[in-house]
């Protein structure tokens, strides 16, 4: 990885990226799907445990939406790579809005089943494991040159408002009447396709036919020959495998802080609240020097905050610890994103899209999991803070086996 810029393009302010129609309506159709996406983690959870009352069955819908991704990984890359991304997207979003209209039939009618919920939500899990790596790579081709990290922090910044009210609308709408839920993802995820339509790229370069770069391992092959895209995908990895603190939160909200249901509830908006006001400021104030080594930095704060909330028995101090928990790992995100795409070539970046995709899921359902087993073992407040030790120990042994990643300078 050079330490010299990426690219010599002049940066492009905030204002003038919302003011660039593609990128305008990909930030658009992006919140449409986040926001479906999350009114159906709602509308699903809540309608599977009232009709099984299992924790287990609850616990089994995201093993159900995680499989299709674990199995078509490498299928879904190269579908990224091999055609037009837009038509792609629009396609995963027809997928999941007439699945969508399923439900809310089925569910207005009263003839809904928990078999017919989990081979809808699977269908779900089958479009987002093509959907989302299509939609990263699609976003080198939308951004003006030289804004590629300022308009990954205004898109990261667009799902931390998906993620912090989304499953407010859902549970409303669901209150409301249970059809609605679904009835007003159907919506999302029509308007999301036709502004999708309006999307004018640049031209993609596709892969030819038997060639080696249009392999379906070629993404898997890129990564471990490029030692900065391993080590920020690995990073990601371990990190967030180690610091998935979010598991215990219910246990803290009860038996630590004693704060109740609403406290749980402060607790888990507490990340997207300072990851929205971190991406605020990148939106702003690009990151233009030093960007490797800030990278690392961010995990660092990232478990130092996590050690912070898992000794605290203040609500104040936990709330803020999460906050800059949340901040730092959207730093982090935000580098990562870009050193990825803007190192990988344009026809591979599906396929190395789907491996980091595949790396980010994988991380956060065996890091709620770690981080339960290890609070069944040892006790909640210990787990975390191991967990947030971990996570600074992997990041400082990264900087050592990955120094050209550290020497990173700058993105573009």
């Amino acid at each position: 990885m050079p330490e010299q810029p990426i690219s010599g393009h002049p940066p492009v302010s905030a204002r003038a990226l919302l003011a660039h129609r593609a990128f305008l309506f990909f930030l658009l159709s992006r919140s449409l799907s986040r926001f479906s996406s999350q009114i159906a983690a709602v509308a699903i959870g809540w309608q599977i445990y009232d009709l099984t009352g299992s924790a287990f069955d609850l616990g089994m819908v995201g093993l159900v939406q995680f499989l299709p991704t674990a199995l078509l990984v490498f299928v879904a890359g190269h579908a990224a790579d091999r055609f037009e991304r837009k038509r792609v997207v629009q396609l995963c979003q027809l997928v999941e809005a007439a699945t969508a209209l399923y439900l809310a039939i089925i569910t207005y009618v009263g003839a809904v089943s928990e078999v017919q919920i989990f081979i809808a939500t699977f269908l779900l899990g089958i479009a987002g494991a093509f959907e989302s790596p299509t939609t990263a790579a699609l976003l080198p081709l939308i951004a003006p040159q030289g804004s590629l990290q300022r308009a990954t922090a205004v898109s990261s910044g667009a799902a931390q408002v998906a993620t912090i009210t989304g499953p407010a609308l859902g549970g409303l709408a669901y209150a409301l009447a249970p059809h609605l839920a679904y009835a007003m993802m159907v919506l999302f995820w029509i308007f999301g396709m036709i502004l999708t339509g309006f999307i004018r790229p640049r031209p993609q370069a596709i892969a030819k036919a038997g060639t080696e770069t249009d392999n379906i391992f070629a993404g898997v092959r890129f990564i471990r020959s490029n030692p900065a895209i391993l080590g920020t995908i690995s990073l990601d990895l371990f990190a967030v495998l180690f610091g998935g603190v979010t598991a215990l939160l219910p246990i803290y909200a009860r038996d630590i802080l004693q704060t109740g249901p609403v406290g749980l509830g402060v607790l888990r908006a507490a990340p997207a609240v300072g990851a929205l006001l971190m991406t605020m400021v990148l939106a702003r104030h690009a990151i233009s020097r030093h960007v490797g080594l800030r990278m690392f930095q961010a995990v660092i704060v990232f478990g130092l905050a996590t050690i912070v909330f898992a000794l605290s028995s203040w609500m104040w101090l936990s709330v803020l610890s999460l906050a800059v928990l949340g901040a730092a790992d959207t730093i982090s995100v935000v580098i990562r994103f870009s050193l990825v795409q803007l190192s990988t070539p344009d026809e591979m970046r599906g396929r190395v899209g789907a491996v980091n995709f595949l790396f980010i899921n994988a991380s956060n359902q065996l890091g709620q999991f770690e981080s339960g087993v290890a609070a069944a073992l040892l006790g909640a407040m210990p787990a975390a803070v191991l967990g947030g030790v971990a996570t600074v120990a992997v990041a400082l042994l990264w900087m050592k086996l990955f120094p050209s990643l550290r020497k990173v300078e700058s993105l573009e």
